[in-house]
């Protein structure tokens, strides 16, 4: 039997333009087109059975990333390979097929299932879909499914609506739906960020004891650096569709090397009331994904920019004596 590859997940070089929609006039006018640049060279692995964390602010492609792994979008340059295969080359036939080994967490549960399909029915579709089991044992998978991420009795959920249960059990829903099938890969995408404050540990819990039992691999998108503490193994922070640093929990959180990664920690809120913020914050606000600056992307607000960050950009290299920390900074 020929050996595994350590990663599961290897991303190289990926990148995602959306072309801006303008209007005929404004067309004629510039007589070029822009992009959105959404994903712009993008590169990691993701080993087998860990929790990979990817962090940063809204706009910086985190849930682009996720999507383009997964194929739900269409990478205009680079590569995702999936336990070797290389997913950009795979028909749509044989991704149809593949897709049973990955799935995704929704953020919003509520505008993820359909308001008119039972809950053991959104449960099960996947299952009809990939025709792994119908009638009976469909709803004896779901049952036991139900069970495992505690929406108890099954039976009192099963013919029920997404309108008449909780935030939290909506989103035990969505988790369920997700493992019904035993996948591999598991893109979770904000998975708590829709739960209310009280039940997110719980909810982080039962997903990190569903990766045991399953033997799942997480990408675990998330702005909260304070979440991806409590549960990821290994951590790549983006700013405006790159990865500035990346590296173990250890690493990252207690020898952070780019100016906004420490930014980043600096803004996690801690349970004392006297304790003050001494870091300075990054000014201004994110830039505009559509034209962005050239150099170092994070230098406009970035509080140790020097004269080369907007010349040159940096890549990504390891940090003296911390093997797999890497960070891209002048």
């Amino acid at each position: 039997m020929p050996e595994m590859p350590d990663n599961l997940i290897e991303v190289e070089g990926l990148k995602k333009y959306f072309p801006v929609q303008k209007s005929f006039i404004e067309r004629l006018v510039t007589g070029q087109n822009q992009f959105v640049h959404a994903v712009d060279g993008v590169s990691f692995g993701i080993r087998r059975g860990e929790v990979f964390g990817l962090a940063g602010e809204s706009g910086s492609g985190k849930t682009t990333t996720g999507r383009l792994i997964l194929r739900l979008l269409e990478a205009t340059d680079g590569e995702v390979l999936f336990d070797g295969m290389d997913l950009c080359g795979l028909s749509r036939e044989e991704m149809r097929r593949l897709r049973q080994r990955m799935q995704l967490i929704f953020q919003d549960p509520s505008a993820s299932l359909n308001p008119r399909m039972k809950i053991g029915d959104a449960i099960g579709h996947s299952l009809e879909i990939f025709d792994v089991a119908r009638g009976g044992e469909k709803r004896k998978r779901v049952m036991e499914m139900m069970e495992r991420v505690e929406l108890k009795p099954p039976a009192q959920f099963y013919d029920k609506y997404p309108h008449q249960v909780s935030g939290g059990q909506r989103q035990r829903i969505v988790l369920a739906r997700a493992l019904v099938l035993r996948p591999d890969f598991v893109v979770a995408d904000e998975p708590i960020a829709m739960a209310d404050v009280s039940v997110r540990a719980v909810l982080l819990d039962l997903m990190m004891q569903l990766k045991e039992d399953f033997d799942l691999t997480y990408l675990f998108i998330t702005h909260d650096l304070a979440t991806a503490k409590y549960v990821c193994d290994r951590i790549a922070v983006m700013y405006l569709g790159q990865i500035c640093e990346i590296g173990d929990l250890e690493q990252v959180y207690g020898n952070p090397q780019h100016p906004y990664t420490k930014s980043l920690l600096a803004a996690v809120p801690v349970p004392d009331p006297h304790a003050r913020r001494d870091a300075p914050m990054p000014k201004g606000e994110i830039p505009s994904p559509i034209n962005p600056p050239s150099g170092c992307r994070f230098h406009p607000r970035c509080p140790e920019a020097k004269d080369s960050c907007s010349l040159r950009s940096p890549s990504l290299r390891s940090v003296d004596g911390e093997k797999g920390h890497l960070v891209a900074c002048h």
